[in-house]
């Protein structure tokens, strides 16, 4: 669906270079592919938008309510992401490591 020709156009016009993953591999962009299953699953699957409008902030609601703030992720021990990265020690701080004894 994202190589047609149509698309290809508007990224090309846009100067925006696309990135896919090799057909029948979605292992290749594996976050990608888990975040676009659940927001079709969450939010979008069963949705009948008014219009495009409606549909852009409803899911950019999602987003940023649901997804960012609510959902715990797995990959980040359970927590949703921006409680996550609000436990993250400041840009250019490394993470100290445990000394061997």
């Amino acid at each position: 669906q994202y190589a047609c020709a149509e698309y290809a156009a508007v990224l090309v016009r846009h100067d925006i270079q696309a990135s896919m993953s090799r057909i029948g591999n979605p292992y290749d962009n594996a976050k990608a592919e888990s975040f676009m299953k659940t927001l079709k699953q969450e939010e979008v699957d069963g949705r009948d938008y008014r219009d495009i409008d409606e549909a852009r902030q409803q899911i950019g609601a999602f987003i940023e309510q649901t997804y960012n703030r609510q959902r715990l992720h797995s990959a980040l021990g359970y927590r949703p992401p921006v409680e996550f990265e609000a436990n993250l020690p400041p840009h250019g701080v490394a993470a100290q490591q445990p000394h061997a004894a």
